[in-house]
């Protein structure tokens, strides 16, 4: 246990098995400022708040789950996004369930100002991507069915990363 929190190397370990049924459960966010971070994640995203613990974190979710999000300023109040070229969570990703949802995530971003830092065609996805308050990347995606992946003559995926057009995604925000 010592060698991991002095983060010495180790001798790399057998490759695990695949594992089945897992999931990503949810994510936990540093903030500065938990009302500006739950204005972004609450109001604009559209989770839903589940639980807050007074001005140190706040819990959020889709569809009542327990939280897929939580922000939290435990080490944090006050403090400044970590500096470019550091390491860190790169991005959460937030799986909308069809093209139309992410339409309506895209309105809202586009009636409130907030600027976008990309929007991509993956081939097996369509993405938006986007920083939160505090600096942290988000982006918001919607899959395309498995049967659509498009794939290499073997059977392996096939991803590529091509412009959004964001004007016939906002047509189907309905």
């Amino acid at each position: 246990m010592s060698a991991v929190l002095d983060r010495t190397p180790l001798s790399p370990p057998a490759r695990a098995p695949s594992v089945t049924g897992l999931r990503i459960g949810h994510v936990h966010l540093k903030v500065a400022d938990l009302d500006r971070a739950l204005a972004f994640w609450r109001d604009l995203i559209g989770l839903e708040e589940q639980q807050r613990m007074g001005n140190h974190a706040v819990f959020l979710s889709a569809d009542g789950y327990h939280h897929h999000i939580a922000l939290n300023t435990w080490e944090s109040a006050g403090g400044s996004p970590p500096p470019f070229g550091t390491t860190g969570l790169y991005h959460v990703a937030l799986l909308y369930p069809d093209r139309p949802a992410l339409a309506r995530a895209l309105q809202r971003l586009v009636e409130a100002g907030w600027p976008l830092e990309g929007a991509s065609d993956h081939g097996v996805s369509e993405a938006l991507y986007l920083r939160d308050p505090d600096g942290n990347g988000v982006e918001l995606y919607r899959d395309r069915p498995r049967e659509d992946w498009p794939r290499e003559a073997d059977g392996t995926l096939a991803m590529v990363t091509k412009r959004l057009d964001l004007n016939a995604l906002l047509a189907e925000a309905g």
